[in-house]
């Protein structure tokens, strides 16, 4: 079937809707970041590269993680009597100081914080909080609640960053991109499947492309220049990443989750060399209307296994020191259980970041479970404080005002060594 090409007069509106609607096969989409040609052709270099080696990785818990069944109070009776059904009793759980204990299943987490290598972040959320899980999880990726941004909060870390030699800036290992590595000036790459990480895109898209690549000088037009280069990344990309998963073989057990797959592909393309300086993962499941205490084993087993064997095997290939990954997910839940044995949305709950240089330990204020708003948990940590701790203090970037949209203090969680 014959193609038609657009008339020169569209062609530079075209090209842009291409760039936007590139994909893989299978429905495993690689999405050239929905990216502001204007602004991603007037990048400028030089820009300041912060700590350039260290690398984050964020992990995001989606659906609502139930905080008080993760780190559990077990010494405050009033748990107790809010969740006659589901709480998890004290001499079960994984005792990791005087007051709180690790669900009973995630014995990966308590030697990461036994070892000094992870932090509990008490009452995370925002003000004005939304039960709602599409409205909660954007705000989360503005990093701005209720205030629309075209970017989000790591595309606009990255947007601080200079291109790596090798790899692309963002990796977000998911069949979809999340709106929180949305940026507008590198391109973000997004795969499921390595193994079928290709560069597809309509007859039409296709029909353009072959144009642009059969010539041979540069056009001179900005915008054909960077869908040649943009589109040219995506394939160099899909190949390392293909061949870096192929060739990686972890020995550690990241058991049968979702995590237990991304996180070594990770590893593998750091281990490979990638100059990938953020990695965004997320793992469905947490949403526990009914029956929670049997999906949060399982849940909770799977984190527990794969945030473990990714720190070593992180030490297995002498990476540790450079790599840090957030944890956390869009809101907590309910005090009270319901009448499913199950909680139902909440508010505040805890994030985690774990890493060699972590300084392992509690932070922030546990909320009171007495004094509570509207049945659920009060914030005590404006979660951009963290978001702001992991830019300024492990990325090494003092944007954190410009990036937030506010001044947030950090909270003090990576050792002193590790801010020179």
């Amino acid at each position: 079937m014959k193609t038609n090409l657009p008339t020169s007069s569209s062609r530079r509106r075209f090209l842009q809707r291409s760039l936007h609607g590139c994909g893989v096969a299978a429905g495993l989409p690689l999405f050239l970041q929905e990216t502001d040609l204007a602004m991603a052709a007037n990048t400028v270099t030089g820009i300041p590269n912060g700590k350039a080696d260290r690398i984050l990785v964020v992990v995001e818990l989606a659906g609502g993680n139930c905080g008080l069944n993760t780190v559990v109070p077990f010494e405050q009776d009033v748990y107790y009597k809010a969740r006659p059904t589901i709480a998890i009793a004290g001499k079960s759980t994984l005792k990791v100081s005087d007051e709180f204990g690790f669900h009973p299943y995630l014995l990966g987490w308590e030697k990461l914080f036994k070892d000094g290598k992870m932090a509990v972040v008490h009452g995370c959320g925002y003000p004005n909080p939304s039960r709602s899980h599409f409205e909660s999880m954007k705000f989360w990726h503005w990093a701005s609640p209720n205030n629309p941004q075209p970017d989000g909060w790591l595309g606009r870390l990255s947007n601080e960053l200079p291109l790596p030699d090798k790899g692309p800036m963002i990796v977000n290992q998911s069949n979809k991109m999340s709106g929180a590595v949305r940026g507008s000036k590198h391109p973000t790459v997004v795969f499921d499947d390595p193994n079928q990480f290709v560069l597809e895109s309509s007859d039409e898209q296709r029909a353009v492309f072959r144009e642009v690549f059969k010539q041979k000088e540069k056009s001179g037009n900005p915008a054909l220049e960077l869908v040649r280069g943009i589109a040219g990344t995506a394939e160099q990309s899909s190949d390392f990443i293909r061949n870096a998963c192929a060739e990686y073989k972890t020995k550690r057990d990241y058991g049968f989750g979702k995590l237990g797959k991304s996180l070594p592909r990770i590893v593998a393309q750091i281990a490979k060399g990638s100059g990938t300086r953020i990695y965004y993962t997320a793992v469905g499941g947490f949403d526990t209307h009914g029956r929670q205490s049997a999906t949060q084993n399982v849940n909770c087993m799977n984190i527990g296994d794969a945030l473990l064997a990714f720190q070593q095997d992180l030490e297995a290939i002498g990476r540790d020191a450079d790599v840090s990954m957030l944890v956390f997910s869009e809101f907590g839940r309910r005090v009270k259980e319901n009448s499913s044995r199950g909680t139902d949305h909440g508010a505040a709950g805890p994030m985690f970041i774990v890493g060699k240089h972590v300084k392992g330990g509690f932070y922030g204020k546990f909320p009171s479970m007495t004094d509570l708003h509207k049945g659920d948990l009060k914030m005590t940590t404006d979660f951009r404080s963290v978001y702001a701790t992991m830019v300024k203090d492990w990325m090494g970037l003092d944007a954190t005002k410009s990036l937030l949209k506010a001044d947030y203090p950090t909270l003090g969680i990576f050792l002193p060594e590790s801010l020179i």
